[in-house]
């Protein structure tokens, strides 16, 4: 089948659409896609169920499912890449149509990508990509461009004041976080102002974060900004700050946008976030897999850019239906 290869650059305007930059979606609407006669069958493997943010992208994949007539298999592999290959292999067994994956381990999954290659089993990938095997799309956001924003902001907000900072990395193993700390290092390293003084990695983990910055709050005692590569830890450190006291004198920012940090921005006690909003990413991987089961044309690689939400523009958000 013929396809084609989009980089899709959203403008913000576009973002507070609830389908963000896909044409194949209205806010809040049903897609209009048919299948016809037949019932296609979709597996769902995710990386894990215990983040809101990847709750949410299920949830949107289960929003499409419900409106094109899809009977959906969702198996959860609770961060752990053993299990999301077997996950996948039992997919595989109940012969759908097409497999949704969304990577716990960029390399790791290459090898159930290539077991759904040689049952003939179309894939698309969501959020994280994979480092091998053949799907017919991928769709993600900016996360390079995702790090630039939180440097940028970060160094904004010291205004040319000397500052000591601090990052908290995701799962190093996956292309998000690994293009997150990219992005962000690339930003900061061009401000003379701004020094690094401690990087970890909590996985994407609340308590780990908080742990994570209990650790380095004892440790430096001038702290002036944190940057947690996703909201979830963003959460987690903020609860560290909080209980040393010292959240009046750091900057704090996450990425994602989820429920819980888009209540801490408009309370003040998270400086911002980045909208990554996961619901309508499951919903239009989705309808992409209908699409291309449908026999039409679907673009290779889908990637949205990320936006800055802070206290003056978070309520014009929509993050889900």
């Amino acid at each position: 089948m013929k396809k084609t290869k989009k980089l899709i650059k959203s403008a913000f305007g576009t973002l507070l659409c609830a389908v963000m930059v896909f044409s194949f979606a209205a806010c809040g609407e049903n897609t209009g896609l048919t299948t016809g006669e037949k019932q296609f069958k979709i597996g769902l493997s995710m990386n894990t169920l215990n983040n809101p943010y990847f709750v949410d992208a299920k949830n949107g994949v289960e929003k499409g499912a419900s409106e094109n007539n899809i009977k959906l298999s969702v198996v959860d592999a609770q961060n752990d890449p053993s299990k999301q290959i077997t996950d996948v292999e039992n997919l595989i067994a109940q012969k759908p149509d097409l497999i949704i994956i969304d990577p716990s381990d960029s390399d790791s999954i290459v090898s159930a990508i290539e077991a759904c290659n040689d049952a003939n089993i179309p894939v698309v990938t969501m959020d994280r990509k994979a480092n091998g095997g053949k799907v017919v799309a991928h769709l993600g956001f900016n996360a390079i461009e995702s790090g630039k924003i939180a440097g940028e902001y970060i160094a904004k907000m010291m205004n040319g004041k000397n500052a000591n900072i601090v990052e908290i990395q995701g799962i190093m193993g996956t292309n998000v976080a690994q293009d997150r700390s990219k992005g962000f290092n690339e930003a900061i390293s061009k401000y003379s102002n701004l020094r690094k003084i401690a990087t970890q990695s909590a996985d994407f983990d609340r308590a780990k974060a908080m742990s994570v910055m209990e650790n380095i709050l004892q440790a430096n005692k001038n702290i002036d900004a944190v940057y947690a590569s996703n909201d979830e830890m963003a959460l987690g450190a903020l609860e560290a700050i909080k209980a040393a006291k010292r959240e009046n004198e750091i900057i704090l920012i996450g990425c994602d946008a989820i429920d819980d940090a888009l209540a801490a921005v408009r309370s003040g006690s998270l400086n911002a976030t980045i909208a990554e909003p996961p619901f309508f990413l499951g919903k239009n991987a989705l309808i992409t897999a209908v699409k291309y089961l449908n026999g039409e044309i679907v673009e290779e690689e889908v990637i949205l850019d990320s936006t800055l939400l802070t206290a003056e523009n978070i309520d014009s958000v929509k993050t889900k239906e």
